[in-house]
């Protein structure tokens, strides 16, 4: 029996877990009930499995019955604060909360995988760390664990790592894609609270202003994308929020607005918080105003190491056919906290299409009207565990 067909065998129970998941999606570090959810599906297996101190992870740990290498599956649990109008019959029963990214999915696949090398642990040579991880839509999840010490929980250092990311539209369902080097982007958080003196609208040469400046840095924020960064290497700039004033003939104090800074290489990452500081510290200055800015680099770009990624597209040429597979052009724009991991260990992130309709006008991931087609679980648990049994077969070669 190949891991492909036991993987088959398993996806009544991987899809009922995943709907099941669907139905209570929390936010954030803190997932008591999906923690139990995943701890009774592992429940019976031969895994050691410790509890996050901080958030509620869980590190599964496998120990294959040769000596060998170590090699990490990861899967996100938590959910996003969106309300869920999809029309599936097994949608969320948490007011705001959906899972709209497929970390269900992730979950109930990771599961799968689990069961799936546990079945083979006598011949496995080396361990499988299994990363059950909160908080990845904003909460840093994968740092925490890091800290924690996922990276060695097997009592040595990973070897290699490995991910999967379903896709609600964008790619036909079951094919997989991904790319060498950058993936996904580096992303930071801009904050920015333009400080005056409010007064009558009527009279805006008695007050201090806060709200032109503030037009203006979101206009000049874009302008200094174009004109200090080589579109070659690209910055992505887009302001979330903007908030000031209580009516429309008073000026008020403030003016505060967001916004996410998205890159894909270290240099830019580190160049571009910094000018867009300067970049709004010194509009607020030509004006006369004063101004609270911060800027907090959030995650690193997701990098697939070049050697990890061949050796992921070849084993799913070889498991799923040449049709299966292909390589991404350019790198997607969103950030994820993966990244941290493959920061420290060599492997790769992938994605895998879960489309049920047309992935060219399908709800995408974040949508609250975004579907997911569970038939893929079984592939996704199958390619986690051939990544890991290959990866170990190649670390003790």
């Amino acid at each position: 029996m190949t891991l492909r067909s036991d993987a088959a065998a398993l996806l009544d129970d991987l899809v009922a877990l995943r709907r099941d998941l669907h139905r209570i999606p929390e936010i954030g570090l803190h997932l008591p009930r999906t923690q139990e959810r995943v701890l009774a599906a592992l429940d019976g297996l031969p895994l050691e499995v410790s509890l996050g101190k901080n958030l509620s992870s869980i590190t599964a740990v496998l120990r294959g019955g040769k000596p060998g290498g170590t090699v990490l599956l990861r899967g996100d649990m938590d959910a996003l604060p969106v309300t869920e109008a999809s029309g599936e019959e097994f949608s969320s029963t948490v007011d705001g909360a959906m899972h709209a990214c497929g970390h269900d999915l992730h979950t109930a696949g990771l599961v799968g995988a689990a069961r799936l090398l546990a079945a083979r642990k006598d011949e496995l040579p080396g361990d499988v760390v299994f990363m059950f991880q909160p908080g990845e839509e904003g909460w840093d999840g994968a740092g925490h664990m890091i800290e924690e010490g996922v990276l060695t929980a097997s009592g040595k250092h990973v070897d290699a790592a490995y991910g999967l990311h379903v896709s609600a539209a964008s790619y036909a369902k079951g094919h997989f894609v991904a790319r060498p080097g950058t993936l996904m982007a580096a992303s930071g958080a801009l904050a920015v609270r333009v400080l005056g003196d409010g007064g009558h609208g009527s009279s805006p040469h008695d007050a201090r202003d806060p709200i032109p400046a503030a037009c203006e840095m979101v206009t000049a924020l874009q302008t200094m994308v174009t004109r200090t960064f080589d579109v070659f290497d690209p910055v992505v700039v887009t302001v979330g929020t903007f908030h000031a004033g209580t009516r429309r003939n008073i000026i008020p104090d403030d003016a505060k607005f967001e916004a996410t800074l998205r890159s894909f290489s270290p240099e830019v990452a580190a160049r571009v918080g910094e000018r867009a500081v300067q970049v709004c510290r010194g509009i607020a200055a030509a004006h006369g105003l004063d101004i609270e800015v911060t800027y907090e680099p959030e995650y690193p770009a997701t990098v697939n190491d070049a050697a990890a990624y061949d050796f992921v597209a070849g084993t799913i040429r070889d498991v799923f056919g040449e049709e299966r597979f292909t390589e991404m052009a350019d790198p997607i724009t969103g950030s994820e906290d993966f990244s941290r991991v493959l920061e420290r260990v060599p492997g790769a992130y992938l994605f895998l299409g879960a489309c049920p309709g047309d992935p060219e006008t399908a709800p995408d991931n974040h949508s609250p009207r975004a579907r997911f087609d569970d038939s893929v679980l079984g592939d996704g648990a199958a390619l986690l565990a051939e990544l890991a049994v290959r990866r170990l077969g190649l670390l003790a070669g």
